[in-house]
C-alpha cells in the first residue's frame, strides 16, 4: 500500500532576518536532517538578507535559504487530484469512457510536453453529440482512421490508419439507386454486407466506406477500393449503432476548451482559488506545478481537506514579527531567547526559551544534548550569530554561555573570534551602493504591549565616521518609514562598537517625550545620545516600553 510523502517542515526566523535569524534556521535544519526524518526540513527566510549575513555566508560557503514572506495555505497544501492528462488525439468517445470510468466530468488535454492545451468537460461532449446535423465533423476535426477503428471496434481491410479525414461528410448508403445521388467524393459511407452498395459507393468516389454487422469484404469490393484507393473498414456493429457511433471519433482538441481557461498555480492562495470557483458554475479546475506544468485538477471539495504549513520559530515568538499567514499554519517549535510575546499556537508545541545572548548558543547546547557536532561550516554560522547578537560579547545580553559556545565553535570552524567579528562588523557597516530602506529594513522589529505598538531597528559600526554617514542617510526616510510600516512610532539604534554607545532617533507623535522619559536625557536635534546602550532587548525596549505605557495612563 503506498504511502503519502512526508510534508516539509520549514524552519523560519522574523521579519527583516539578522545574522542569528537566518544562520540558526541553517543549523536547526541541518541538526534535524540528521535524524530519522532525514531531508524534511528547510531553512526559509522571512525577508531580504543584510549585509553582515551575506558575508557570513560567502564566507562559509553556505547557500542563502529560500524566501518565504507568507505561509497561508496554497493549492499545493490540499489534496490535488492526480488525473492524467489527455492527448487531444483522443476521440471523444474514448473521452467519455474516461470519464464514466474515473467518475470526473472535466479532463484536461496536455501535449508531449506536459502543457495545458485544454480541457474538455461532460458538457462539451453532450453538446457535440446532440449536433445531429454536423455530418462534416470528422473532416474538420481532421479525425485519423484509428480514431474510426477504435470507437467501431473495426478491422481496417484496406488502407492507413494514421491517415487523416481532411473533407467529405458522413452517409448511409442504403441502395445504389439513392447513393447516385447522395454519395459525393471523399464522402464516408456506412454500408450493409450488400454487394451492389459497396461497390457504388466506391465508385462514387467516396474516402472510406464503413461495411457494418460483421460482413465479410469480398476480395472484389478489396481489389476495386485498393484501385480507387477508398479504405475499408469492417465494424461489428450495426448500421444504427454504427451511424450513432461514428461521429464520437472525433478528436477531443476539437472540442476542447482553449480560451480564459480557470487554472490554479500549485502557489494559488487558497482564498484566491475559492473566491474564483465561487464566482462561476465548472466543478474541477486544472493545476500547474512549478514550471508551469499541468499535474491535475482540484474541486471545491478539495478545499475541504487542507493541510496547514508546518512551522518551527527561531528567534522569534511574536506576532507582529513573523511570517504572514502565520495564524493558518501550524507551528511545531519555538526556539528563541527574546521576552515572550504574543503569539499564540493552535496546540501544544515544544518552546525552547533560553536568556542568553542568542538563539544560536541554544542551538549549540542542543546539538550537545544529542551528541552531535556541527560540521565546519555549520560551526562557522552558529559562531557568526552568536559574534553578531553579543556585539562580541560587549552586550548586557551576553552571558557566559555565548561566551563559551562560541570559543567551543571558533575551534570547530578554523576562527581567530576578534579578527573574524571585525571582518563580519565591517561587511555590515558597508554602506556602498545602499540606500536608507536598505540600512533601515537590515534589522527592524516590531513590538507592542496592549495598544502601544512601535518599531525599533539598529545598526552596528565600528567607527565614528561610518555611524555618521549611516544617520545621514537614514534619519531623513523615518517619517517615510513610519508610513509605510503602518507604525506611530519609530525608532532607530545606531550603535558604535567601540566606544559602547547608541545614538538613538525617532519619529512620530509624543517620540521625544517618551525618549527623555525613558532614559532621564535631553534629545537634540531629533536624536538622543545613550552611553552605555548596545542592546535593543535589554537596554531600549524595557525602558521605551514603560515610558509609552506611562504615556498612554
Amino acid at each position: 500500500m503506498a504511502t503519502k510523502p512526508m510534508r516539509r517542515i520549514n524552519i523560519i526566523g522574523h521579519q527583516n532576518p539578522d545574522t542569528d535569524s537566518i544562520c540558526s534556521a541553517l543549523a536547526y535544519a541541518w541538526l534535524k536532517n540528521r535524524g530519522s526524518l532525514k531531508g524534511l526540513y528547510e531553512a526559509r527566510r522571512a525577508g531580504h538578507i543584510n549585509r553582515e549575513t551575506r558575508f557570513v555566508l560567502q564566507h562559509f560557503g553556505v547557500e542563502p535559504p529560500r524566501l518565504c514572506t507568507d505561509v497561508s495555505p496554497q493549492i499545493k497544501d490540499i489534496d490535488i487530484r492526480k488525473q492524467a492528462g489527455i492527448d487531444g488525439e483522443m476521440s471523444v468517445r474514448a473521452a467519455w469512457n474516461l470519464m464514466r470510468d474515473v467518475e470526473i466530468d472535466t479532463l484536461c488535454i496536455v501535449d508531449n510536453e506536459g502543457e495545458l492545451q485544454g480541457l474538455i468537460t461532460i458538457k462539451d461532449i453532450a453538446d457535440a453529440n446532440m449536433d445531429l446535423f454536423d455530418t462534416a465533423v470528422l473532416a474538420a476535426a481532421s479525425t485519423r482512421y484509428s480514431n474510426l477503428l477504435e470507437t467501431l471496434e473495426a478491422e481496417l481491410v484496406v488502407g492507413n490508419a494514421d491517415t487523416r479525414i481532411d473533407s467529405g461528410n458522413i452517409c448511409i448508403g442504403t441502395s445504389p439507386e439513392i447513393m447516385e445521388e447522395l454519395v459525393k467524393p471523399d464522402d464516408l459511407v456506412l454500408v450493409s454486407n450488400r454487394y451492389e452498395a459497396q461497390m457504388c459507393a466506391i465508385d462514387c468516389g467516396a474516402r472510406a466506406i464503413i461495411v457494418c454487422c460483421g460482413s465479410a469484404v469480398p476480395r472484389t469490393i478489396v481489389a476495386r477500393a485498393q484501385e480507387k484507393g477508398c479504405a475499408i473498414l469492417a465494424t461489428p456493429y450495426d448500421t444504427y449503432a454504427a451511424a450513432r457511433l461514428i461521429s464520437t471519433a472525433a478528436p477531443v482538441r476539437h472540442f476542447m476548451r482553449t480560451k480564459e481557461l480557470l487554472k490554479f498555480s500549485v502557489n494559488t492562495p487558497i482564498e484566491d482559488a475559492r473566491k474564483v470557483m465561487a464566482s462561476v458554475r465548472h466543478r474541477y479546475f486544472p493545476i500547474l506545478d512549478e514550471n508551469g506544468k499541468y499535474c491535475g485538477v482540484v474541486s471545491r471539495r478539495n478545499l475541504l481537506n487542507l493541510h496547514r504549513k508546518q512551522l518551527i520559530l527561531v528567534d522569534h515568538n511574536e506576532r507582529q514579527q513573523a511570517v504572514d499567514g502565520l495564524e493558518e499554519a501550524d507551528i511545531l517549535e519555538i526556539i528563541d531567547h527574546h521576552r515572550i510575546g504574543n503569539l499564540e499556537t493552535t496546540g501544544p508545541v515544544y518552546f525552547r526559551n533560553v536568556p542568553v545572548g542568542c538563539t544560536a548558543t541554544i542551538l549549540y547546547q542542543m546539538f550537545g544534548e544529542q551528541g552531535m557536532t556541527p560540521s565546519k561550516e555549520i560551526a562557522g554560522l552558529l559562531l557568526s550569530a552568536i559574534l553578531s547578537d553579543t556585539l562580541m560579547f560587549r552586550s548586557p545580553t551576553s552571558t557566559p554561555q555565548d561566551e563559551a559556545a562560541a570559543k567551543a565553535l571558533a575551534a570547530l570552524a578554523g576562527e581567530d573570534i576578534p579578527t573574524y567579528a571585525e571582518q563580519m562588523f565591517e561587511a555590515g557597516a558597508d554602506l556602498t551602493g545602499r540606500d536608507a530602506e536598505d540600512v533601515f529594513c537590515s534589522d527592524f522589529k516590531v513590538f507592542s504591549r496592549g495598544d502601544a505598538k512601535f518599531g525599533v531597528g539598529q545598526s552596528i559600526y565600528m567607527t565614528d565616521k561610518s555611524r555618521a554617514a549611516a544617520e545621514a542617510l537614514v534619519g531623513p526616510f523615518l517619517p517615510e518609514a513610519s508610513r509605510r510600516e503602518g507604525l506611530p512610532i519609530i525608532f532607530y539604534m545606531f550603535t558604535d562598537m567601540k566606544t559602547q554607545s547608541t545614538d538613538l532617533m525617532y519619529c512620530g507623535n509624543a517620540a521625544e517625550q517618551i525618549v527623555r522619559d525613558a532614559f532621564h536625557v535631553e534629545p537634540k536635534d531629533g536624536k538622543a545620545w545613550l552611553p552605555g546602550v548596545v542592546s535593543r532587548k535589554k537596554q531600549l525596549i524595557p525602558p521605551l516600553l514603560a515610558a509609552l505605557q506611562a504615556h498612554q495612563e
